[in-house]
């Protein structure tokens, strides 16, 4: 006599297959981070049990289709084939969806007076040259001539002698130095000056103008489609460290510029939006007072 066996339910088998650690469609987020070893980096398990869980619950929530699968793994692979010794795609393309200002936001909390923090941009170049109080930066004597000036100090309001004032802005074009080698001057628009007992600071340079992040990659497709523009308001960068306090990495803003509000990387703060005053018979065309306030590092 043949005995005829029962073929297993969906449900016998999905049960099986979740007591044996298989993927289904149901347990794929316990059955990836199951598989990770016992003892590897506890901030490495954290930091990939987390992305796993989000990232299955996205491919679940949008109900994500093979073909935006291929897409998506299309558009990674040429933002990686944009990167170069020069350009960082990957970064533009944190920086474009916010990503870059939450990281930044989560790293550098700070008591409510002291100066905000904002992206540090790709075009910081080490080495700038230390110059003189109140000396200009601009070399190539294009676009409107400010002057900078204003105070580092503490909480208590006290000056912090010995601050290292790091500085760099676009050109009247909208370009920095290190797009246009050759062009430009070197260090055009940069330099380092250094406080003293007082805490002040004082240095000349030009009214910055709005320009584009470079978009003409994977970037600047996504933004197309999205409806977005790539411009970033003007400003000014800075880079502040003195001992014993955190180190400040902000921009001031012009205020009045178009981009405010829509900054493609999304840098801008309202606290960081500066004071642009015409100066009349002045040395220069304009005029930006600011202070910057740093916190103490953690004892």
């Amino acid at each position: 006599m043949q005995v005829v066996r029962a073929s297993p339910t969906r449900e016998q088998n999905q049960g099986d297959n979740e007591m044996a650690g298989y993927f289904t469609e149901e347990n794929s987020i316990e059955a990836v981070n199951g598989r990770m070893g016992k003892d590897i980096n506890p901030r490495l398990a954290e930091v990939m049990a987390c992305l796993i869980k989000h990232l299955h619950a996205f491919a679940q929530d949008i109900q994500l289709t093979q073909d935006e699968w291929n897409y998506g793994i299309e558009f990674l692979t040429r933002t990686g084939q944009m990167c170069s010794s020069e350009r960082q795609e990957f970064i533009l393309l944190s920086d474009a969806l916010g990503f870059s200002m939450l990281v930044d936001a989560i790293n550098n909390r700070r008591p409510a007076r002291a100066t905000e923090n904002t992206v540090f941009g790709p075009f910081h170049v080490k080495g700038a040259p230390v110059r003189q109080m109140g000396d200009s930066i601009n070399l190539d004597g294009k676009g409107e001539s400010c002057l900078y000036e204003g105070r580092v100090i503490d909480l208590d309001g006290k000056p912090i002698e010995g601050a290292r004032i790091d500085v760099w802005s676009d050109s009247a074009e909208g370009f920095y130095d290190v797009q246009q080698p050759g062009v430009q001057p070197r260090w055009n628009n940069r330099g380092i000056f250094v406080t003293r007992s007082d805490g002040a600071y004082r240095f000349a340079g030009i009214k910055p103008v709005s320009y584009p992040i470079p978009d003409d990659g994977p970037v600047g497709q996504m933004l197309g489609h999205l409806g977005r523009h790539p411009y970033r308001p003007a400003h000014m960068h800075y880079l502040v460290t003195a001992e014993g306090y955190q180190k400040l990495v902000t921009h001031i803003f012009v205020a009045g510029d178009a981009y405010l509000e829509s900054d493609a990387v999304f840098g801008v703060k309202s606290s960081l939006i500066g004071v642009f005053e015409r100066v009349v018979n002045g040395a220069t065309l304009w005029r930006s007072p600011f202070d910057f306030v740093l916190a103490r590092t953690a004892r």
